[in-house]
């Protein structure tokens, strides 16, 4: 049983959402660049030490969760049953509708197309979106080689990874069309979950007997 966050803790998960929160207010209302941390700080009612004390860089305001998907991404692959392959349980994990694919709150939803818009208009926020789903890739593929047994050299279980999570990239970018395009729940969801079954098939082709759990590699 998970137990309950103390005072202390729930403070502080409060002021890490306050300040997310109006980080993305801030920048949703004027566009990334143009919000300085220290403007977050007084909008916040925190010092600007305390941001950097939750958040690492101005880019982390906006993706400092992604760690979760990473942890439950590598847990859904590494906890998979026996004869079911990589590929099978990833593509179990991106069709599961999650976050705002699963919301039916407007509210929600319209401050995720806020977010889009702000993400997609900011070559620095790109840009720290690629070097984050770079270190997915690399934690996956380190997986897939402890599994595998390959070797340090071996370039396959990198070569996977970065086809399984070429997927999930294609997945961000359609998702991120449909809603600048103005499509919401539950057709949105019901976009996305099929194309991410349509290209799960196409690598499904080449590898779907990669990495089949219980099996040993000769």
């Amino acid at each position: 049983m998970t137990q309950p966050l103390g005072l202390r803790e729930r403070k502080k998960a409060a002021t890490r959402q306050l300040i997310a929160e109006t980080a993305r207010r801030l920048f949703a209302e004027r566009g990334f660049e143009q919000v300085t941390v220290a403007e977050v700080a007084v909008a916040a009612d925190v010092s600007e030490a305390t941001v950097f004390n939750y958040f690492p860089s101005k880019e982390d305001l906006l993706y400092s969760g992604l760690e979760v998907f990473e942890t439950a991404l590598l847990a859904a692959i590494r906890e998979r049953p026996d004869g079911e392959s990589a590929l099978a349980a990833f593509g179990r994990f991106v069709t599961e509708p999650r976050g705002v694919l699963a919301s039916k709150d407007p509210e929600l939803i319209e401050r995720h197309a806020a977010t889009t818009r702000v993400i997609e208009g900011s070559p620095a926020l790109l840009a720290r979106e690629e070097k984050i789903l770079a270190g997915f890739v690399d934690s996956l593929a380190e997986l897939l080689r402890e599994e595998t047994k390959a070797k340090a050299d071996d370039p396959e279980p990198w070569v996977v990874a970065n086809a399984l999570m070429g997927v999930h990239r294609a997945l961000i970018r359609f998702s991120r069309r449909e809603v600048l395009a103005g499509t919401r729940n539950p057709q949105l969801s019901r976009r996305v979950r099929a194309q991410a079954k349509r290209s799960l098939a196409s690598l499904g082709r080449g590898l779907d007997s990669y990495a089949v759990r219980g099996e040993t590699t000769p």
